[in-house]
């Protein structure tokens, strides 16, 4: 409510202050005095003085906008390759600001200095090789800067995961996700769509060796060891979806047909984030960023940053992949693990 009346007190001044100049031109018209010559250098005066006022006020408001709206804005990056590209950002974000207030200081001190003032005439200058070549320069090579580095950036992003990265499956359909682990194999098993049952909801193809041991997670929050180089492999069951992990800082389309991935490494545990935010139902989470339908905003799904001990303990709780068989029991276990020792000693 007190914003709603400041910003119409504000809007009621506003249009009260342009009544009142189209007052007083009126008046001036009335009088007399409505050509140029009544302008008075007094005038220019102010209105350069008013220049660089609103100048200032400009400047102020927005640094404190800016800094008010840092807590709006995503809390650090949770992945090695994050890091980087925050910096790169804020890297830009610096650069831009430069030449903002050198610009903008240039353009209203200008306004004030250069007012018209009679007796005296703009110097009319129609080239200035030095000055061009200046301002084509300094940019050109800030900007090949730039390029050259964010080119090295991506591809240090981009380049292959290591060979023991984990692998992960991600699923995205209407509306909503799911995951295959792999297993000890660190290999994926085959998967088709015309496999999908309602047993066999990610259509796992059964007959693959290296399905056996895969894990699901179907429909619930998905679990990230960290420190671990993750490759994550992304697939669409129907219409074209956009993993989106926004504290990872991290995104990939998962497009129907197809097979779309990339390797990350989480650096921060959703424990550790929440010290860092102050926000103890903090969460990290994945979202849907494409418009995939009438139920796109409700498909999200929460994800959690573990150490390696409880991510081994989270893990080992999930279920088998659909096809996989069956644990052995824990008796017959026993008894293979005991003839397994003695065939060592043997």
């Amino acid at each position: 409510m007190v914003s709603l009346l400041t910003l119409i007190v504000v809007v009621l001044a506003i249009v009260a202050i342009v009544r009142i100049v189209r007052i007083l031109e009126l008046v001036n018209v009335l009088g007399g005095h409505h050509d140029e010559e009544y302008i008075t250098d007094k005038d220019n005066k102010h209105n350069g003085i008013l220049f660089i006022i609103f100048m200032v006020v400009g400047f102020a408001s927005m640094i404190y906008f800016t800094i008010d709206a840092k807590k709006y804005l995503l809390p650090v990056a949770a992945t090695k390759h994050g890091v980087l590209t925050d910096d790169y950002l804020n890297m830009n974000f610096a650069l831009i600001a430069v030449v903002f207030f050198i610009t903008e200081i240039l353009l209203f001190y200008y306004a004030f200095k250069y007012r018209h003032k009679k007796g005296e005439k703009a110097f009319f200058l129609p080239v200035n090789h030095k000055l061009e070549f200046i301002w084509t320069v300094i940019p050109a090579i800030v900007l090949f800067g730039l390029i050259i580095y964010g080119l090295k950036l991506w591809n240090d992003i981009t380049k292959p995961a290591p060979a023991n990265a984990m692998v992960i499956e991600v699923y995205g359909k209407q509306f909503d996700w799911s995951a295959r682990y792999a297993g000890a194999d660190n290999t994926l098993g085959r998967s088709n769509y015309k496999l999908i049952t309602d047993e066999n909801p990610l259509g796992v193809d059964a007959n693959d060796p290296h399905s056996k041991d895969d894990k699901s997670v179907l429909n619930k929050e998905v679990h990230f060891p960290v420190g671990t180089a993750i490759v994550m492999k992304f697939h669409s069951r129907d219409v074209i979806h956009s993993a989106y992990f926004p504290h990872l800082r991290s995104q990939m389309n998962c497009v129907p047909g197809m097979t779309t991935e990339f390797f990350m490494e989480p650096t921060i545990t959703t424990d550790s984030m929440r010290m860092i935010t102050g926000n103890p139902k903090f969460d990290y989470v994945l979202l849907c960023n494409k418009i995939c339908g009438v139920a796109h905003y409700n498909m999200h799904l929460k994800i959690v940053v573990d150490s390696p001990q409880d991510f081994k303990k989270w893990y080992k709780e999930q279920s088998l992949a659909v096809g996989a068989p069956e644990p052995a029991p824990a008796a017959a276990a026993d008894t293979a693990k005991k003839v397994a020792m003695a065939a060592e000693v043997k």
